[in-house]
Order: structure tokens, then C-alpha cells, then sequence
């Protein structure tokens, strides 16, 4: 066989014979050229990193990892700045009822007990500028309860 000039010839020629094909047929294929692509996602992330400092800004492996890095930050920081804001609410509530001489726990008991279904956001919002409407709140729902 001409496959084999010069070469011992292989114990399973079938299998040979495969791999040469399949190799003469990328061997022809054309050649494709994505550089305008990748140029564009390279562009893209030296975009998001532009305000970012040193090489995190200027050289792309260092921005992708950046840019990976920020955005798993992000996520987590959305999460907690909603925590944040829950743990400021209580904390102006309790401030709040206090003043009329009961505590949170009570406050939050007892609004659910008479059915005043306000939620922290608004109470706090309530509770802050507003000490009359705050503590007339706290008196009524503290007194239907008696």
C-alpha cells in the first residue's frame, strides 16, 4: 500500500486508514479567523474595568479576573445591603417604642395580634420624623390589646 512507503506497516490498516482521512480533511479546511470577536469581549471587559487601578484597568487577564471578582462582590453586597437596611428599621423602631415605654419585641407582637399589617420599612419611616403619629401607633395597638 502507498500509505505505508518507509514506515512498518501498522497491525489494524482500517484504523490507520481513519485517522489519515480525518486528517487530510482539516488539513483542508479553511482557516477561521475570530480576531474581531474576541477583540470585541476584550473590549468589553477593559470597559467595565476603566475605573479600576494599575494593570487591573490596562491588561486583560488581570481585568477578567477583576471583572469576575467584582461582580461576585456585587451579588453578595446587594443581599447584605437589604440586611442593612432591615437592621436600621428595627433599630429606629425600637428606638421608637421605647420612648412609650414598651420594647420591639412587644411592639411587633402586638401589631400582628390586633392585625396592623405595617412592615418595618414603613413603621421606621413613620417612627422617625414623627414621634406624635409614632407614639399614638404604639398606644392604641398597645391598648386594644388590654
Amino acid at each position: 500500500m502507498e500509505l505505508f512507503k518507509g514506515v512498518a506497516e501498522p497491525r489494524n490498516k482500517w484504523i490507520f486508514q481513519r485517522e489519515y482521512n480525518f486528517c487530510e480533511a482539516i488539513r483542508i479546511m479553511t482557516r477561521v479567523k475570530r480576531g474581531s470577536i474576541a477583540r470585541r469581549y476584550r473590549r468589553g471587559v477593559l470597559d467595565f474595568a476603566s475605573g479600576f487601578r494599575g494593570a487591573h484597568s490596562r491588561l486583560f487577564r488581570a481585568a477578567n479576573q477583576q471583572e469576575k471578582r467584582a461582580l461576585a462582590c456585587a451579588y453578595v453586597d446587594r443581599n447584605n445591603r437589604k440586611r442593612k437596611f432591615r437592621r436600621l428599621w428595627i433599630v429606629r423602631i425600637n428606638a421608637a417604642a421605647r420612648k412609650n415605654g414598651i420594647t420591639y419585641n412587644s411592639t411587633i407582637h402586638n401589631l400582628f395580634d390586633n392585625q396592623v399589617f405595617l412592615n418595618r420599612k414603613t413603621l421606621a419611616q413613620v417612627a422617625t420624623p414623627d414621634a406624635y403619629c409614632s407614639s399614638k401607633l404604639v398606644q392604641t395597638i398597645s391598648g386594644e390589646k388590654d
